[in-house]
């Protein structure tokens, strides 16, 4: 079932696109490694990359733009950081989606709860 059917059927345990997680993120797991930006805002900056393209894979697109401008006419040479930088990019979807149906999970398992315990 697409997601804005499902918010609309079912809106109390259908997290929005920009919600931010209610449970613990270490709920249900032994240890979790954080996440952490490798590309500094002043390094964003400088490469001039648009807002939608600051995330978790940033610094392997600065890698591939600076590829793409030192080899320019030859860049096909840049098909390993084209290809590390769309890893990255699917990686990062996954986990978002992954992160996406946790939260569903779990606030179905709570509303489950709740209604146990009333």
């Amino acid at each position: 079932m697409g997601n804005a059917l499902n918010h609309y059927l079912k809106p109390d345990v259908t997290p929005g696109p920009d919600v931010v997680p209610s449970f613990d993120p270490m709920l249900g797991f032994g240890a979790r490694k954080e996440r952490v930006m490798i590309a500094t805002k002043e390094e964003m900056e400088s490469a001039k990359l648009p807002l939608e393209d600051r995330d978790y894979c940033a610094h392997k697109l600065i890698a591939y733009q600076a590829c793409r401008s030192d080899k320019f006419p030859f860049v096909y040479q840049c098909a390993h950081q084209k290809h590390e930088y769309l890893t990255c990019e699917y990686e990062d979807y996954v986990l978002r989606m992954k992160e996406f149906e946790r939260e569903r999970r779990l606030l179905e398992r709570q509303k489950r709860l709740d209604k146990a315990a009333a």
